[in-house]
């Protein structure tokens, strides 16, 4: 770091228990800030990240998904076995170290391995607690366990994505509310960090990843309170925005998108695609007109598009105020000279899968900038050093409980 800057988390402990995707993502926020993140994790039931593909070249093994590794930047590993009766024991004491404890299991977990909000109390008066859960510590969801799919379905965001005639779908490639809670999390802890500083008192947090979904269909929720409607199926359309769509353009299965909301917009892509004539004739003059039309908009800016490359596209719109925005394959994505430059993607060297990238941080701090300092862990990986430095073990002590199973 530049001379001068102080990592804004530096001197801050976090213990971590649970995983998936909303669990390395809440973790990094302050990982990557200086704070030293220990995660709990075990062989006995390994993280889901750790057997999900892709795999480095292919070879499963639970430090070879990418999954795991792509998330896991600048956090320790510390294997221990909650199945082992002396495991809870090394957790209190891990925690009295700690400032602050996460966890998004279902809620009767951590109670029932004696580390509740209650128990962590009596070893740590000050501890900030944060539950990540999927429906949160009460109501008649409590108890079920939830995944990202399915947290985002109970949600309703599926009822938004799909054509007319045809089904639902899911959304996207990952677990969506395991991206979307880290951020409301992450905001918490700091609330609740600052409050801890101002009055010596530690809390707990019960945040609820289903309810983190709901903010992104709050005009749908207003309109069925205000209407009583239902949202319909609508492909690409937008009730305020025509044409509103993803065009295909020159080269193989590539497209640009396109999003016209008002009408000195349309005017100037008429101009672009040579049918100046179009922002005048009564069928397109209007929002409402081209809505009526929509089928004949579309295909008169398709007919268009397929003549060039996206990137062209793109660029002759944008030049000319037309919203419009290339849709990237991966490849595009991962050499994109604007993620580039502002350093979304940390590449480092992996004990098992060579020189790997791992994420970065999407937010930059002028100050206190976030940064790579260690690649993602093997399982265990820290276990030594997070017993006998941390904790404060003695290394006889740390070889017997190994030898009991406490670590594994």
């Amino acid at each position: 770091m530049a001379d001068g800057q102080q990592e804004v988390f530096k001197g801050l402990t976090v213990v971590a228990f649970g995983g998936a995707v909303v669990g390395p993502l809440t973790m990094k926020m302050f990982a990557d800030h200086g704070a030293t993140v220990i995660r709990t994790e075990s062989t006995k039931r390994p993280c889901t990240l750790r057997t999900s593909g892709p795999y480095k070249d292919g070879k499963p093994g639970l430090n070879r998904a990418g999954y795991f590794n792509f998330y896991s930047g600048n956090i320790l590993s510390m294997g221990l076995n909650m199945t082992n009766p002396k495991a809870a024991d090394v957790a209190r004491r891990l925690v009295s170290r700690a400032d602050v404890v996460t966890e998004n299991f279902t809620p009767a977990i951590m109670p029932g391995w004696g580390l509740g909000y209650e128990d962590l109390k009596k070893v740590k008066p000050d501890i900030i607690m944060l539950r990540q859960s999927g429906f949160g510590s009460a109501g008649p969801y409590a108890q079920t366990a939830a995944f990202g799919m399915v947290l985002a379905a109970i949600a309703g965001l599926p009822n938004f994505v799909g054509w007319p005639d045809g089904l639902p779908l899911p959304l996207g490639v990952s677990a969506y509310t395991d991206c979307i809670s880290p951020r409301f999390a992450a905001a918490a802890v700091i609330a609740a960090l600052d409050h801890r500083n101002k009055t010596g008192e530690g809390q707990l947090l019960d945040l609820a990843q289903f309810e983190t979904a709901l903010y992104f269909i709050l005009p749908a929720i207003l309109d069925y309170v205000s209407n009583g409607r239902e949202p319909k199926l609508a492909g690409n359309s937008s009730p305020g925005a025509a044409p509103h769509g993803v065009y295909p353009c020159q080269g193989e299965d590539r497209w640009c998108t396109v999003a016209v909301t008002t009408d000195s917009e349309w005017a100037a892509l008429c101009e672009v695609i040579g049918k100046p004539e179009c922002a005048a004739d009564p069928r397109f003059a209007t929002l409402m007109a081209r809505k009526q039309n929509e089928a004949e908009v579309n295909r008169t800016v398709a007919e268009w598009t397929a003549q060039l490359p996206p990137e062209e596209v793109m660029a002759r719109l944008q030049a000319a105020g037309v919203p419009a925005g290339v849709v990237q394959n991966t490849r595009d994505v991962y050499s994109d000279p604007q993620l580039r430059q502002r350093n979304i993607f940390w590449p480092m060297e992996h004990s098992e899968m060579g020189r790997f990238t791992h994420l970065g941080q999407s937010f930059q701090l002028s100050r206190t900038p976030s940064r790579p300092r260690s690649p993602s862990p093997t399982l265990g990986e820290h276990t030594e050093y997070v017993c006998t430095k941390i904790i404060g073990m003695s290394d006889d002590e740390f070889v017997s409980l190994m030898n009991e199973g406490v670590f594994e």
